[in-house]
């Protein structure tokens, strides 16, 4: 029997069939989404975050102000320490106190890793080939785990040692000199130049100072900056970003990132061609360029690899060091008791010794204290760097979608009085005898950040920045210009992803006479 074309299959159902067939599930159908439309519309909806009103289009925008962590933070005060922003066409999580800094960094570390797809932030970093801001994955792990293994280890650490010294004379020198002259000396400059200084020739070894690269790699780290701090349409509204390329900024971060690679392509080729040890200590590109071509790597390292992890030492190394040193040094000369006491220690230890070396640190308590206030009240980067959500989750009852972006405010909790004693003084003993420390262990204090992303170079950083603190106030000792009172010295900031002075630091350094 043959049996009829399959256009012809209606003839062999009946009505009845007909309807049993298809008409019957599609009724039944219909009666289970019914029912479970019914049950679920009964179910208790997660509560929404509490936000700030908004305006059409543009959201939450117009409650942003220049100092935007000083912006959140008084919002902060009235909606509380989870906070929901519409900013643009962008649901944005703000995180303002320790308890929810741990979930987001601890609970649900993992979902919070990751970083938004921003397009200055892909072309400064060759396409996302770098740490700082490149999506959390694979990637981004085997970067990390290189560079905590091959770079920013403690060995590697203890061979700098020499380079950080000679600079730090260096920058001795330099103050010595400028104290001849009768105007007072810009530290602000001074302490940008040693951080660069350091920065540049641990990266790239005795070739730093060559064609005053060292200040060409300055200015590009000021680009970068400003690039990154900078508002971008794409930022808050992605079906605007072309509006990005009509005003100039796409352009600008292109400009940028090809004289980076010109400058690293000529640093590279230096260390392909010759000998780049520094004093017995292997720079940065050199260990990267021996990895190339390493099996147990887990990935290719190519030099867009290599250069991308150059910039974000560069950038990273210099501008959080010298904004530390610069507060540091600002809080100090404000706080006449506090410079006692702590030159009294250093120069007890010191004795007659002109220098401080790094071996002496350790004996400072009152210098670590004077540090870590300081990245207390004057965190670096005061609204960490942003995140992105992975997933769905849930903090203390509150829905967070996937995609959320989310800043934590490190210098609204800083000064989170549930933690702090008289939050907005600087006051270094409230660090004696205490354990909490800027390592992301104790989420009242995260300068650097905390979970799987935390600042790898921090103690690199800190390192630096107290063997310049105590040979400062060892070797100098310090006054305000001009018969200026320290109740009148300017310490607001200037706008920015960091958080420099608003005005520069000028101060009159008195030379101390060593016999030694």
């Amino acid at each position: 029997m043959t049996m009829p074309p399959l256009l012809d299959l209606e003839l062999l159902v009946s009505p009845q069939a007909f309807l049993s067939l298809v008409l019957l599930p599609l009724f039944f159908l219909f009666l289970f989404t019914t029912v479970k439309r019914s049950f679920s519309s009964h179910k208790p909806k997660p509560p929404l975050l509490p936000s700030p009103p908004k305006l059409p289009f543009i959201g939450n925008l117009h409650q942003i102000g220049p100092l935007p962590h000083l912006s959140l933070h008084s919002l902060s005060s009235t909606y509380g320490p989870l906070m929901h922003l519409q900013l643009g066409q962008v649901p944005t999580l703000v995180v303002s106190s320790a308890d929810m800094a741990a979930e987001v960094y601890k609970t649900h570390d993992a979902i919070f890793a990751s970083r938004p797809k921003f397009k200055v932030a892909e072309i400064l970093s060759y396409n996302f080939a770098a740490l700082v801001f490149t999506p959390y994955g694979k990637f981004w792990r085997r970067m990390r785990k290189i560079c905590g293994q091959h770079i920013l280890n403690p060995k590697k650490e203890e061979s700098y040692i020499p380079v950080k010294e000679e600079e730090v004379a260096v920058m001795a020198e330099k103050i010595r000199a400028a104290s001849l002259q009768s105007s007072p000396v810009n530290l602000s400059d001074v302490l940008f130049g040693f951080a660069n200084d350091v920065i540049c020739r641990i990266v790239s070894g005795k070739f730093f100072r060559k064609e005053g690269r060292n200040e060409l790699f300055r200015m590009l780290i000021d680009n970068n900056t400003a690039l990154f701090s900078g508002f971008h349409a794409g930022n808050c509204f992605p079906k605007l970003g072309w509006l990005d390329g009509v005003i100039g900024v796409i352009r600008a971060a292109k400009k940028n990132i090809n004289r980076w690679d010109d400058v690293l392509n000529k640093v590279i080729k230096e260390h392909r061609e010759g000998s780049t040890e520094d004093g017995g200590a292997e720079d940065f590109t050199h260990v990267l360029l021996s990895l190339q071509g390493d099996p147990n790597l887990g990935l290719e390292l190519k030099d867009d690899h290599v250069k991308s992890l150059l910039v974000d030492m560069f950038a990273a190394g210099t501008d959080t060091s010298s904004i530390t040193l610069e507060w540091t040094m600002s809080e100090l000369v404000r706080n006449s008791h506090v410079m006692k006491k702590l030159v009294d220690e250093v120069r007890g230890i010191a004795g007659e010794n002109s220098k401080v070396r790094m071996e002496d640190l350790n004996k400072m308590s009152y210098l670590k204290a004077v540090v870590k206030e300081t990245l207390r009240l004057h965190p670096p980067i005061p609204l960490l760097l942003p995140k992105e959500t992975t997933e769905d989750c849930h903090i203390r009852g509150y829905y967070i979608p996937k995609g959320t972006r989310v800043f934590v405010n490190a210098w609204s909790i800083g000064r989170d009085p549930k933690y702090w004693e008289a939050p907005n003084e600087f006051n270094p003993e409230r660090f004696i005898n205490n354990q909490v420390d800027y390592r992301g262990n104790h989420f009242q204090f995260i300068p650097f950040g905390a979970g799987r992303r935390i600042c790898l170079g921090l103690q690199f950083a800190i390192n630096a920045i107290e063997l310049a603190v105590s040979n400062l106030v060892n070797q100098f000792d310090w006054e305000l210009p001009y018969g200026m009172t320290s109740e009148e010295l300017d310490m607001e900031e200037a706008p920015g992803l960091t958080t420099h002075r608003k005005s520069r630091l000028k101060l009159i350094p008195k030379p101390r006479a060593f016999s030694k």
